[in-house]
């Protein structure tokens, strides 16, 4: 059984404060004092979250860790709630630094100008859901995840997405993952039309196709480019444009 350290050792000024909301007010010196900014009742001390100007955005989350002294932050869209930028750090104010930037609706690029430990995700803000922008968007979100990686297989991984996307009849749909296989759906998040096949990397020299996760007997190829090729036959014909999945 695994004992949680008491939050209020681990974060003993927040704890003076009441909650992790009223501490990076404390922190921010007046920069949040009109900003709307809260903590859950459950745990005040290990959460809080602030509002965005921008309807697209949902507030900000911020939660400490529960083993060390460390505070993460995520910005996600209205629409899907996917990731638009995320970072990790043991210092508050820069916490509320990047807290004041995300509510004031700053560009997402000037949020990590303003608290250097906050990365984008590759996501880009789409505020009038424009389906093919959504999807340039997740696939610019695996581009940056499959070059950041650093996991053995990260070079087999990114040559698939980047050979993928270098393919217009797959690029034009909307791509997402599910254990690292990249699949394929004609419509966005958050209700996805799987469509076609899946491509995992399995290491250097060994690419799979297959039509379901559970498949361990897909055909298998010793490149990306191969593997891609055979994947464009197996999709339906006479796709239209990728749509809105409400």
């Amino acid at each position: 059984m695994v004992i949680r350290p008491d939050p209020a050792a681990l974060y003993p000024d927040v704890e003076a404060h009441g909650s992790l909301g009223a501490a990076l007010r404390a922190v921010a010196q007046s920069r949040l004092a009109s900003v709307p900014l809260t903590s859950p009742e459950a745990d005040p001390l290990l959460a809080a979250s602030v509002d965005c100007t921008l309807p697209y955005r949902e507030p900000l989350r911020v939660s400490a860790y529960h083993h060390e002294r460390l505070w993460s932050v995520r910005g996600v869209a209205s629409f899907d709630e996917m990731a638009l930028v995320e970072g990790t750090t043991d210092d508050l104010a820069q916490v509320a630094e990047a807290a004041r930037a995300w509510h004031d609706g700053v560009a997402l690029s000037d949020i990590c100008q303003a608290a250097p430990f906050v990365r984008q995700t590759g996501r880009f803000d789409v505020p009038d859901l424009d389906p093919a922008l959504l999807t340039e968007s997740e696939w610019r979100h695996l581009r940056t995840e499959a070059n950041e990686l650093e996991y053995p297989w990260q070079p087999a991984y990114q040559a698939l997405i980047e050979t993928a996307y270098a393919e217009p009849a797959l690029r034009r749909l909307y791509p997402f993952t599910s254990h690292w296989a990249l699949r394929f759906s004609t419509t966005t998040r958050p209700r996805l039309s799987v469509v076609g096949p899946l491509l995992e990397a399995r290491g250097v020299g060994e690419y799979m196709l297959a039509f379901s996760i559970a498949d361990q007997d897909g055909a298998r190829y010793a490149t990306a480019a191969e593997a891609v090729a055979a994947a464009v036959p197996q999709l339906p014909p006479g796709l239209g444009p990728v749509t809105l999945g409400r």
